[in-house]
């Protein structure tokens, strides 16, 4: 059967649209992720200052990041259904929808760590553990602007990297979990905020493996293949 005009037209313009509009969700993807990774690192800074107003905006922002994410994934089932897409697209779409659930979810332990602040009341401080927790959250925020980078230029062996540099944010909570019981142990009135400290590392922790979950979902948008990077989580916390 011959393919008329209007036909060719029409194939044309709904390929258009579609490009269009998977370049919005990267977009979208991308901003997404720097209103995380400025969550994250705004967290932390409130909680290591004592900053319960910045710590309150971390809270009041969080419901732009889960809009966001509802508004990519209700967009990303649109196109599926709408355009049907194959291939690459439709692995385009997938990771999309998957890594930004993994930025939702580091979204929410970064107002983990906000509502700790809120929390303190002048109780003991462990300075030497802070040091620890404010380094950790830098080369976590590293982690997590990196892997966006990745993402934009689709770059597996950038990805795989990334997904290594977890095993230091493991090591960092390793450390801040190893100082703090000990100062616990000495030091009874530092239970309740050294407590905190180890929820504060394991939030953080937690925000490294999600990066590394992206690392895996950049992987399978350049290759295919679902791979695990990171088999070693840290299971302490």
């Amino acid at each position: 059967m011959k393919t008329t005009r209007t036909e060719i037209r029409r194939a044309t313009m709904l390929r258009t649209q579609f490009e269009e509009d998977l370049l919005n969700l990267h977009n979208q993807f991308y901003e997404m992720g720097m209103m995380v990774s400025s969550a994250v690192h705004k967290s932390v800074r409130s909680y290591i200052d004592h900053d319960k107003k910045l710590a309150q905006e971390v809270i009041d922002h969080d419901v732009e990041i889960n809009d966001m994410e509802v508004r990519l994934e209700k967009k990303s089932f649109e196109m599926i259904a709408l355009q049907q897409p194959v291939t690459t697209d439709l692995r385009t779409i997938i990771t999309i929808m998957k890594a930004s659930s993994d930025l939702e979810r580091m979204g929410d332990h970064a107002v983990s760590v906000a509502k700790s602040t809120i929390r303190l009341k002048g109780l003991p401080r462990i300075l030497e553990v802070e040091k620890e927790i404010n380094e950790m959250s830098n080369y976590v925020k590293k982690m997590v602007d990196n892997v966006l980078i990745a993402y934009v230029k689709t770059d597996e062996k950038d990805a795989r990297m990334i997904a290594k540099m977890d095993e230091r944010v493991n090591d960092y909570f390793q450390k801040i979990y190893d100082m703090t019981t000990n100062t616990m142990e000495k030091e009874s009135d530092t239970i309740i905020s050294g407590t905190d400290y180890l929820h504060v590392a394991g939030y953080l922790e937690r925000v490294g493996d999600y990066v590394t979950n992206i690392c895996e979902w950049i992987v399978y948008l350049a290759t295919g293949k679902i791979t695990e990077l990171n088999s070693n989580r840290n299971e302490n916390f």
